[in-house]
């Protein structure tokens, strides 16, 4: 998996920033991300659907290695902030995912509801879990990204711009997790 992401980090750093079009630029990221940003990689986030402020944000933080990731802290290294404009504003262009076609077992749809009435994830990431602006959407996004990001949150490995989501995690138990992610994921 790494050396993927190293073949691919070379081709983005390969290909010209001044190349013509926006999709030519970022077709490295659709790589990983999937084709239309719907990923089909494990812990890999599609990124359809994303708010082009969050978007920014999240690639700024990749630029400024205030989030490590080593294939996107290579990928963005060289981005002025109009290439950061540019990629977040097409981001937000791309298709939300498709949501998963089972609706999920009930008794842990209903446990995890309440957990995340609870923690109030449904605040901050809207009842539908779209998110808006600076908050990302989590509706229909892969199930073992959001559990690997909830769990990196509470562990304090990975960083946000604040400190919201450490914070909102702490409380909240692995087993906990796994029933939101899998929650979240098939919440419509």
């Amino acid at each position: 998996m790494h050396r993927l992401f190293a073949v691919l980090a070379f081709a983005l750093l390969a290909s010209p920033l001044s190349a013509e079009t926006i999709e030519e630029r970022a077709a490295p990221c659709l790589a990983c991300h999937g084709e239309k940003g719907q990923s089909q990689t494990e812990n890999i986030p599609s990124l359809g659907g994303q708010q082009a402020p969050y978007a920014l944000i999240q690639l700024f933080m990749f630029r400024e290695k205030l989030r490590t990731f080593e294939p996107m802290n290579d990928m963005t290294k060289s981005f002025t902030d109009d290439d950061l404009r540019s990629f977040s504003d097409y981001i937000a262009t791309l298709p939300k995912p498709a949501p998963p076609t089972d609706a999920g077992d009930p008794a842990r749809m209903a446990r995890a509801e309440v957990l995340a009435t609870q923690n109030h994830c449904n605040s901050c990431h809207k009842p539908d879990f779209s998110g808006g602006d600076n908050v990302p959407r989590l509706a229909d996004q892969r199930e073992d990204y959001l559990a690997k990001t909830m769990r990196e949150y509470k562990d304090n490995s990975r960083h946000g711009y604040d400190g919201t989501m450490a914070e909102v995690l702490q409380p909240v138990t692995v087993e906990q997790i796994a029933d939101l992610a899998y929650y979240i994921a098939r919440v419509h």
